[in-house]
């Protein structure tokens, strides 16, 4: 018998990562609603969480990290990938890349042409705009005086400006701002960071209110799956210190603990895929077909380069003066390598000119190294990866039992179409082209991986992407909006739960369609559009 967490709360929001502190920050404004925030990390009471070179140690550490990884992946020729998902407040935007990017205006356009009223671009940029507070000050584009702040990066590469200048000799223009609506074109970054610190979503929206009385927050607590009553979500249990506790609602249960999470305590409630679930061995609540399939996310291929005549950050890093430097230089003027973003420069082309919108995204890195977690090579050098910004290969999130702590199955089927083979190759090729302009002929390009003996044939191109390709860290659409015809739909174009009253889900797991760049920034778009349809449709 689990005890009783005194009273009942109006809303109770599971995962205070970059959705649920948004939406618990919005949703307790009202003094008159009572909020329960449930995080199964912790704090974010280390260093390493706020300066940006941090991920580095968060990704791949159990206090900080879920520590997922993938099924052995038939189009990776057989590896499996680590997965990293934010385990702290803040969730994923504690760990993540910092890169502020919201994708294409026609990502969203097509979203409402499935058939979900609200969603277009004209619909979507007043909620990101009220989210931010931007470097570039308010405009037709961007606010200011929100809770999300984006600057400009605090330093610069020679090799990097190379880059940018052999892309420009291939034909693609400049930006200062990738943030307008259509990303196509070369620049850095915009990044979530204020004043040289990491700027989470915790930070931003979960801090400032963690002072109002009608919110309350527990930290190191385990949902161990959602009470349904009547077809009704009434509340959830959850595991604190070994002690089992159910927590109870008058209003509704908002799901955003993100697209691995939420898509497998739905299953671990007993609500998905019938077959999975007996497979799993877990009694059957709601036969929900789309629950954990539909998973969408970015491979990349990651490119390394040799160069000579111009510094990179690995002999800088193995180089104890400067190492030193960048230390003090950090402590000082907030300024230098320590503020690093893992990818500074940004290049969004086409891999086939007879593609209507860019469907190519570049991380270009003035560093390299084997894979992540791995020490950085001894040789100058630079990574220069390519993804593919609309993937047509489908995955899964499936749950292996009902035990909380027993990961799900996540299998991301990359390269198993086609299709995304097809732009695999076609974006290795366009990496060679831009690797051979005149404005990095000083530099000496070397091609390190794939490596020179790789052809340029679809065959050697399609094994080199499953041999070089990775995750970039961007699951989604696990438990998409849809119309009520769709059958994989789980959720309504108001988010709320197809099947289940008192139920929503407020995270990356719900959309339908993955957004052309990085994934963040749309989640927080997300969160705040889906607080405001909870205070409307509670009034």
């Amino acid at each position: 018998m689990a005890a009783r967490l005194e009273g009942d709360f109006d809303y109770i929001v599971v995962g205070a990562g970059t959705a649920g502190c948004i939406v618990a920050n919005r949703l307790s404004a009202d003094p008159g609603k009572r909020v329960l925030l449930l995080e199964a990390g912790g704090n974010d009471n280390w260093i390493w969480f706020h300066i940006p070179v941090g991920y580095l140690f968060a990704i791949g550490n159990p206090r900080s990290d879920w520590m997922f990884r993938t099924e052995p992946e038939p189009g990776l020729n057989g590896r499996s990938l680590a997965y990293p998902r934010g385990k702290v407040i803040g969730g994923s935007s504690s760990i993540n890349a910092m890169i502020s990017m919201r994708g294409q205006a026609a990502d969203y356009d097509h979203w409402r042409q499935l058939g979900l009223a609200g969603w277009g671009y004209d619909d979507v940029l007043p909620a990101f705009k009220r989210l931010e507070d931007h470097f570039l000050g308010a405009s037709e584009h961007h606010g200011a005086g929100g809770g999300w702040r984006i600057e400009a990066p605090r330093l610069s590469w020679k090799v990097l400006d190379a880059v940018a200048d052999a892309a420009s000799e291939m034909g693609i223009r400049r930006t200062d701002d990738f943030n307008t609506g259509d990303n196509e074109g070369i620049g850095y970054f915009h990044v979530n960071q204020k004043r040289g610190r990491r700027w989470s979503s915790a930070r931003g929206f979960l801090k400032p209110v963690l002072n109002r009385a009608n919110l309350r927050l527990e930290t190191k607590v385990m949902v161990d799956r959602l009470i349904v009553e009547n077809g009704r979500a009434v509340g959830v249990r959850f595991a604190r210190d070994g002690e089992m506790i159910e927590a109870r609602t008058t209003g509704e249960v908002i799901l955003c603990a993100g697209a691995i999470g939420s898509p497998h305590l739905l299953q671990r409630s007993g609500i998905g895929p019938a077959e999975w679930l007996a497979q799993a061995g877990i009694d059957l609540t709601l036969d929900r077909q789309g629950v954990g399939r539909n998973l969408q996310d970015h491979l990349q291929q990651r490119a390394i380069y040799k160069v000579s005549g111009v510094r990179t950050l690995n002999e800088t890093y193995y180089n104890l003066l400067r190492r030193g430097w960048m230390g003090l230089d950090y402590a000082l003027r907030r300024r230098g390598p320590l503020t690093m973003a893992p990818s500074q420069l940004g290049i969004f082309t086409r891999s086939d000119p007879r593609r209507e919108r860019a469907n190519i995204q570049f991380h270009v890195q003035p560093l390299s190294l084997d894979k992540f977690g791995d020490p950085l090579h001894r040789f100058p050098a630079i990574t220069v990866s390519a993804c593919n910004l609309q993937p047509t290969s489908r995955g899964t999130v499936q749950a292996r039992s009902a035990k909380p702590d027993e990961a799900p199955k996540i299998a991301p089927h990359y390269l198993s179409t086609d299709e995304d083979r097809l732009v695999a190759a076609d974006a290795i090729r366009t990496t060679r082209r831009l690797m051979k302009q005149t404005a990095l002929a000083a530099y000496h390009p070397e091609e390190y991986s794939p490596g020179p003996s790789v052809g340029d044939d679809a065959e050697s191109l399609a094994k080199a992407a499953g041999d070089i390709g990775t995750t970039i860290f961007h699951p989604v659409g696990t438990a998409k909006m849809g119309t009520a015809s769709d059958p994989l739909a789980v959720v309504d174009e108001r988010l709320r739960f197809h099947g289940i009253a008192g139920l929503r889900i407020i995270d990356a797991s719900v959309m339908p369609t993955i957004t052309s760049g990085n994934t963040n920034t749309p989640t927080a778009m997300i969160a705040e559009k889906g607080a405001a349809m909870i205070i409307t449709d509670s009034r």
